[in-house]
């Protein structure tokens, strides 16, 4: 496709792709898909257990790394997002989670209309072809295929979840349905033993259509104005500069990081900061670049005295027969995700709904080789690794300011710190909740000390201070918000609530994580939301009013 488009979409990612679905299905719009990063035909996107060796990969990573962050005890995090037709929906563990209900209510009553959990279901409902049927909560005939994750599980899985009920926490079906507290099996974003990306769900569809046209290889590095009216944006492709316009909108769905960034570069932020860096001021919003969030996580393990996929994994005969099965079946430990089992539950009995999410893997990567996600590479023994984290943590991070548009974003974490103290964002409960499911999984069939990042003996940070608790704790990679979406924070947002932005006169919208904190249907829930089909505005994502 040449020549000038009615909509142009930058970024490829979760939310992209399934508004270049939703666009196309209008013949008469002309939609282009911008992408800084490349096709997604490659072996290890493919295969779902295949994403540990896209973690450290710059060719399909954008590979960012936090500022030191003092909530950690100065460590600085890496923060893999998608470099890749695709997004981070091609690198991801490809676990289905929408999020409680209780959430998406929240948003509706901090003045946001159309994000309360009566508007949003009915999308959810519709972009799936859930494997377990349809039924009050689960749709099927819809693009994105969620598999019931309950083929070729572990052993170890069924004995987990069995302690799980022995601890207290029941035994559920499905996370997405009428409750999510409890233990059970993870839905995935899986098909045939192959990735189910946004790609391959939505943008694939959406081309065959014959009015969408992807560009990759191509980044944006600002929105272009006419006063402050979005005309289009300039990119760099190749080496050389472009500029594309935009007949009626021009949709910024980057990522979390990428999003904020753009929109600064673009002169839509703080106007201070903005000047301070030599960047021209479109629209002054302090909004913009602020509340990043990101939960963080800690993994217990455990040797076990029954085989687990270590055994399998590890030698190069087993994986020559893991990838041989994998490759004429479709089946095996290749074409399932890192977690298999998990959970819900509160720490705290007093608390109206979850706050901490339960992990269930039926193998070990305790000694990681350096700059490697050792999924494909596991411990020298047979190992299960239980981990945890905390679903609504309450500190805030920000990106800074770049005025070189071709750099990755610089931003700031601040784990476990909030307003210069600790805000309870670990929980509280982590040792507890893995002491009363791990003691009756240890009372069957393992054996030895548990132990964290780093292999310290969990018997030993089972004493530690509070403070501790951040001492190279990992984050769970699901970073939200940055763009400043939404009503509840004070003060105006740099999105409205139906994912138009309010920096200027109408053409420009943001709707991936970037505007919503804690967006939840996890990896491909930037998806959900209400919305009207004038001017083409997708269902599953924003709406045309302001």
């Amino acid at each position: 496709m040449d020549g000038e488009f009615d909509f142009i979409i930058v970024g490829a990612g979760s939310a992209g792709c399934a508004l270049a679905y939703r666009l196309s299905e209008d013949p008469a719009c002309r939609v282009l898909v911008v992408e800084a990063g490349g096709h997604d035909r490659r072996l290890f996107v493919h295969m779902p257990l295949g994403y540990g060796k896209l973690f450290h990969d710059p060719s399909v990573n954008w590979c960012y790394r936090t500022e030191p962050d003092p909530g950690l005890n100065g460590v600085a995090d890496h923060w893999p997002r998608g470099k890749i037709v695709g997004g981070s929906s091609s690198i991801n563990a490809m676990v289905w989670i929408r999020g409680h209900r209780a959430d998406y209510e929240d948003w509706k009553a901090a003045g946001n209309p159309g994000w309360g959990w009566a508007d949003v279901l009915p999308a959810f409902k519709a972009l799936e072809d859930n494997e377990a049927g349809a039924d009050e909560w689960r749709g099927t005939g819809g693009p994105l295929h969620v598999g019931a994750g309950n083929r070729d599980v572990h052993p170890l899985i069924h004995r987990a979840l069995a302690a799980c009920e022995l601890a207290g926490l029941p035994f559920n079906p499905d996370f997405n349905g009428a409750r999510m507290e409890g233990a059970g099996l993870y839905q995935m974003t899986i098909k045939g033993g192959r990735r189910m990306s946004a790609a391959r769900a939505f943008l694939r569809p959406a081309q065959r259509r014959g009015n969408v046209a992807l560009m990759t290889g191509a980044h944006a590095t600002r929105v272009l104005f006419e006063g402050r009216r979005a005309v289009g944006v300039e990119l760099v492709r190749g080496g050389r500069t472009m500029s594309l316009r935009a007949r009626r909108e021009v949709v910024l769905s980057a990522g979390a990081v990428g999003t904020p960034q753009l929109l600064m570069l673009s002169g839509i932020g703080d106007g201070n900061a903005l000047r301070g860096m030599g960047l021209p001021v479109v629209t002054a919003n302090p909004n913009v670049g602020r509340h990043l969030s990101d939960h963080q996580g800690i993994n217990y393990t455990w040797r076990m005295k029954q085989r687990t996929y270590n055994d399998i994994l590890r030698p190069w005969w087993g994986k020559a027969w893991v990838g041989a099965k994998w490759i004429t079946t479709g089946r095996g430990p290749l074409g399932m995700s890192i977690n298999h089992g998990g959970g819900f539950f509160r720490t705290d009995r007093g608390l109206s709904r979850p706050n901490m999410q339960l992990y269930m893997q039926a193998f070990s990567t305790l000694i990681p080789r350096e700059g490697e996600r050792p999924v494909l590479s596991p411990d020298p023994w047979p190992g299960m690794s239980l981990g945890l984290s905390n679903c609504r943590p309450t500190s805030r991070g920000d990106h800074a300011p770049l005025s070189r548009p071709l750099r990755a974003a610089a931003h700031r974490g601040e784990c476990l710190w909030h307003r210069g103290g600790r805000a309870g964002d670990a929980g509280g409960g982590e040792d507890a909740a893995a002491d009363r499911g791990a003691g009756a999984l240890r009372g069957g069939r393992g054996r030895g000390a548990a132990a964290g990042r780093g292999g310290a003996d969990r018997r030993g940070a089972d004493r530690r201070p509070a403070g501790a608790v951040g001492d190279g704790l990992p984050p769970l990679l699901h970073g939200a918000d940055g763009a400043g979406g939404g009503h509840e924070r004070g003060g105006r947002a740099a999105a409205g609530s139906r994912g138009r932005r309010a920096a200027g006169r109408g053409r420009e919208r943001v709707p991936d994580a970037a505007r919503r904190e804690h967006q939840r249907a996890e990896h491909h829930g930037r998806l959900a939301g209400g919305g009207d089909r004038g001017g083409g505005g997708p269902r599953y994502s924003l709406t045309r009013t302001l």
